[in-house]
């Protein structure tokens, strides 16, 4: 893959921050896979969502969890872990969840994704897509960690067909034909970057064209899973979209077998149900407003 000057001159903020630690019981044996959980900001209830996401994924792989959940529902707070250096080290994966639309701060979110194009893989999730997006001279080595661009969603909130276009990738194994979810807001992309592979579609009403919600995607050779899918915790408190995400997390750090299991030892504590209270996800009256 090409270099990037941007991505690689970021390495620079040195301020050490504290991040939540999520403590295992004493004597447990230790997990496989160490995870960092990014979470906060407008627009999502996030409170639920990172239960939903750290519970339902260590459900279905071996994975535990620290939780970095700042930022109230603003749209303009630089998360403190990513202002210490070296932020990523201690992890395998970082799932980022947020929700930061209005930061301007070029040469931190250029840090923020450094520290993937030097080999941290990672999971983005919704309104991660929508992060950054003010930050106009960082913005863009944002979406190419992600893999696609996106600056705005369909109006409404709907129910939406996805399409497996890839059956035979290991992400998209046992995903069905077709998946009509809870709830939704659709993404609207405007460019898919070279090394992103589209794994599954939506249609967009208002567009009139398809639009990728669940990619794979490589960063300066670092895996990438990516998912537009997860405004309403409906959707995400879901076996579909559990499974799906647990299988990328797996795929991006080279533990997802090619019929889509996890490889031995990296099975999770087993399924159940996540019950929470009554989703709240409210609109950001800004986020049809250009950057």
């Amino acid at each position: 893959m090409r270099h990037l000057p941007y991505a690689l001159a970021a390495l620079c903020l040195t301020t050490l921050l504290p991040t939540a630690q999520a403590a295992e019981p004493d004597g447990a044996k230790p997990t496989k896979l160490k995870g960092l959980l990014i979470t906060g900001g407008c627009c999502h209830d996030y409170e639920n969502q990172k239960r939903i996401i750290s519970e339902g994924l260590s459900q279905r792989i071996s994975i535990s969890w620290d939780i970095a959940h700042e930022g109230g529902d603003g749209r303009d707070h630089q998360v403190s872990i990513y202002k210490k250096e070296n932020w990523a080290d201690d992890y395998d994966i970082i799932v980022h969840n947020e929700c930061f639309g209005g930061v301007t701060d070029d040469e931190f979110v250029k840090s923020i994704a450094a520290a993937h194009y030097m080999g941290k893989p990672a999971v983005f999730i919704h309104c991660a897509l929508h992060s950054y997006r003010n930050s106009t001279g960082g913005a863009d080595s944002w979406r190419e960690a992600i893999g696609v661009t996106s600056r705005k969603h369909d109006k409404g909130k709907r129910s939406l067909k996805v399409v497996n276009q890839a059956a035979d990738h290991p992400i998209m194994k046992d995903f069905p034909k077709t998946w009509d979810t809870p709830n939704g807001e659709l993404y609207n992309i405007e460019h898919v970057w070279d090394n992103c592979t589209p794994l599954a579609t939506a249609y967009s009403v208002q567009e009139e064209r398809d639009m990728v919600v669940i990619w794979a995607n490589e960063f300066g050779g670092t895996k990438m899973f990516g998912t537009s899918l997860g405004h309403h915790n409906e959707t995400m408190n879901n076996d579909i979209w559990l499974d799906t995400v647990a299988r990328g997390v797996l795929w991006a750090t080279d533990h997802l077998q090619k019929n889509g299991e996890p490889e031995k030892g990296y099975e999770g504590t087993g399924e159940k149900p996540i019950v929470i209270g009554n989703p709240v996800a409210e609109p950001d009256p800004k986020f049809q407003k250009k950057n």
